[in-house]
């Protein structure tokens, strides 16, 4: 198990590697981050995609990522252990420290075990049922668990999948969207105890801050019945933690396609109507950003218009969302080396100045 975690000294020193360009960076919670990370969401559990994803891992972070993202159920826990493997293998050889790196999971989704041939449910029974994790009526919509015994048995094997001692960041997955059967007073009174569990895993030094790992929640109309107030949110971390509660980080869609984070004014701030990112930044929450290609539908020819003399479409869908005030990185799953390679461009150029992005938005919007 690898001891330690992301701190100002060592991501500041991360961040000043040769070749890297300053502007490429941002700093939240005195931590200095890259501006795209990666993602490892997609992917056969096999071991073929086992060394894709070490091998996108490490190319990342060497070619100045250090923010690496990935959840308990991706590729049925293999995407943690492909996460554990590439950073155990650069420490290992003294390419990074664990202090230069940010690395997120999730928990909450019910999720199998790739590695162990068995059938789903049957895993599901004697793993977290007969031992009691789970009891009758846990398991929400047929996917989702979010009561603390689960939340505890997850973060347990995260970080052995990882081979860390301790996540700087874990997220609560899909909670509104994965808990539509249970009454919103019942929903909040549940997300105030997984806040209060969480509060405690970072007592006892498992966790650095948490989350919310989103699809819905945070980018609909206040009138639809998935919505959450950020501010809400806000005030529950402050209930079970106080004001120095680790209730730090959201991550939802965000693209050309996806633009209601930004174009929608859906959150409250003091009585006035803002947007989810103009709401974070009030309220000190950093935002990370999901499905930055669409799964590869925003690539198509014409589909992106064409600015600041980027050629290939896919650099242009990270230029805009890493360019967005309020974002802190758009996470792009890569694995293939074709793409890994292709995508690393865009730490060779500096993002959008404010101005030029308020430009772009004038353009894109007539």
């Amino acid at each position: 198990m690898i001891a330690g975690f992301a701190t100002p000294e060592g991501t500041k020193k991360f961040s000043s590697r040769p070749g890297a360009i300053s502007q490429n960076y941002k700093t939240i919670q005195n931590l200095t981050m890259s501006n795209v990370g990666i993602g490892t969401y997609l992917g056969n559990p096999d071991s073929q995609t086992d060394a894709l994803v070490e091998e996108a891992v490490k190319k990342s972070i060497l070619s100045g990522i250090n923010v690496i993202d990935t959840a308990i159920n991706y590729r049925a826990q293999k995407a943690e252990r492909s996460v554990g493997t590439a950073i155990a293998s650069l420490i290992s050889q003294g390419k990074i420290e664990r202090n230069q790196i940010f690395v997120s999971t999730k928990n909450g989704y019910v999720t199998n075990d790739a590695d162990i041939k068995e059938e789903f449910w049957a895993y599901i029974q004697r793993e977290y049922a007969s031992p009691g994790v789970i009891q009758a009526n846990d398991i929400s919509s047929g996917y989702h668990c979010m009561t603390i015994p689960y939340l505890q048995d997850q973060l347990n094997r995260s970080l052995k999948n990882l081979g860390l001692d301790c996540i700087d960041l874990m997220y609560l997955h899909n909670a509104v969207e994965g808990q539509p059967d249970i009454s919103r007073a019942q929903f909040l009174q549940n997300l105030e105890a997984a806040f209060a569990f969480y509060e405690k895993m970072r007592a006892e030094g498992k966790i650095r801050y948490y989350g919310m790992a989103t699809w819905e929640c945070y980018r609909v109309p206040s009138d639809n019945p998935q919505y959450l107030s950020l501010y809400d949110t806000v005030e529950l971390a402050k209930k079970v933690g106080g004001e120095n509660h680790g209730f730090r980080f959201i991550q939802l869609p965000y693209n050309l396609y996806y633009d209601q984070a930004l174009m929608l004014k859906s959150q409250k701030i003091t009585g006035v109507d803002v947007s989810t990112l103009s709401a974070a930044a009030s309220l000190g929450i950093g935002v990370f950003t999901s499905v930055p290609l669409m799964q590869g539908r925003l690539l198509a020819p014409g589909t992106i218009p064409e600015f600041g003399n980027i050629v290939q479409p896919s650099l242009r869908c990270l230029q805009f969302i890493r360019s967005t005030p309020g974002v802190l990185a758009p996470l792009v799953g890569q694995k293939t080396q074709s793409h890994v390679d292709q995508n690393l461009q865009i730490m060779k150029i500096p993002p959008l100045s404010e101005p030029e992005f308020s430009d772009l938005v004038k353009k894109f919007t007539g």
